[in-house]
């Protein structure tokens, strides 16, 4: 079994067991683990504790390029939307699932947000609440990595009163389809491998052992909020082709970094049909990393250039992961600096 194929089951696999991680809540333990695991040709399933910190794939020219700028950093997250519930006025939705705690959530996936929508009405049903689409360069120095203080008040109101507060935690939902199949890529050994080519396919047996991996032995991505993964294929490459004003200039070669798996491993098998005859058979270099430690390395001098990776938005399903909202019972209040981020409303379908 290649490691092409291995890849498609375990992201298969995540998909259609999401609901199983969604039950775990949002709440996980942080951990330490290095910040950039590599899975090498013909090697997907290798041993966790043998995995090594690894450099994304650099130009190779041993050249140091800048570090990029917080408005750099905040163009190049500009395009991606994550989704939150707000009331009538735009004012987000801070809710409290825990005691005296104040949080408010962004979901890469709006079928997240919209089942947290859906939650929040059927046990708030004379509030006017909705989910509202924000870009993530625009809230990820103002609020995800602020203590800013903001002002609570109940939903819907519109005069300034309310309980002023630094104390908002706001969590960045990924996926739950992608955090567990991040899990799997880093817990699957060789073993498992042998497994699966013996059995001819992923078991029932065999899926749920490695669910129970996944979800207790990963280094990395335990918790279900702020640890978001990004997975990417060394060898793949995209053309921006230069804008009409720009006619004289070349194309640029771009990273594609891609926070689903499913859409990276599409977009390889695509890659791969229009390939010369010769590498047809050539397997992918996997690299997963966490996004905050993306943006963490972006800020420090490297031999990568990445003003040439692009962030590949999290494409859009029929599936979707309805029923993960994150909430049970929480209280809600509203917290006006979302207000000022101009968030285009999808509605509560």
């Amino acid at each position: 079994m290649n490691i092409l194929s291995c890849l498609r089951l375990v992201s298969l696999l995540s998909f259609s067991v999401a609901s199983s991680l969604a039950t775990s809540g949002p709440f996980g333990i942080s951990s330490g683990a290095s910040p950039l695991f590599a899975v090498r040709g013909g090697g997907l399933f290798g041993n966790k504790d043998e995995k090594k910190e690894e450099k994304v794939p650099s130009d190779g020219t041993g050249k140091k390029y800048p570090p990029m700028t917080q408005t750099e950093i905040e163009e190049w997250l500009e395009h991606i939307p994550v989704f939150a519930v707000t009331d009538s006025n735009g004012a987000g939705v801070v809710l409290r699932p825990e005691n005296d705690t104040s949080v408010f959530y962004f979901f890469l996936n709006p079928n997240q947000a919209n089942a947290t929508l859906t939650q929040l009405k059927s046990a708030n049903e004379e509030m006017d609440l909705r989910v509202s689409a924000f870009s993530l360069g625009k809230i990820w120095f103002n609020l995800l990595q602020s203590d800013k203080e903001v002002i609570l008040k109940q939903p819907g109101e519109e005069d300034a009163s309310g309980e002023s507060t630094k104390n908002v935690e706001y969590r960045l939902v990924p996926d739950t389809r992608d955090l567990l199949g991040a899990r799997m890529l880093l817990t699957m050994t060789p073993e498992d491998g042998e497994k699966l080519k013996e059995s001819g396919g992923m078991t029932p047996e065999l899926a749920q052992a490695a669910i129970k991996k996944a979800m207790e032995e990963s280094p990395k991505f335990k918790q279900t909020f702020n640890e978001i993964p990004v997975f990417t294929i060394a060898q793949m490459r995209m053309q921006k082709q230069p804008g009409e004003d720009e006619k004289d200039k070349e194309p640029v070669t771009l990273l594609p970094m891609y926070f689903s798996m499913q859409n990276m491993v599409g977009t390889w098998q695509e890659f791969m049909k229009q390939a010369p005859s010769d590498i047809q058979g050539v397997e992918p270099a996997i690299n997963l990393m966490s996004l905050h430690d993306l943006v963490d390395m972006m800020k420090k001098e490297s031999e990568i250039d990445w003003r040439h990776v692009v962030l590949v938005p999290l494409a859009p399903s029929a599936g979707g992961a309805e029923g993960s909202s994150p909430l049970a019972g929480a209280s809600t209040t509203s917290a006006d600096p979302m207000a000022q981020m101009g968030g285009a409303t999808l509605g509560d379908d």
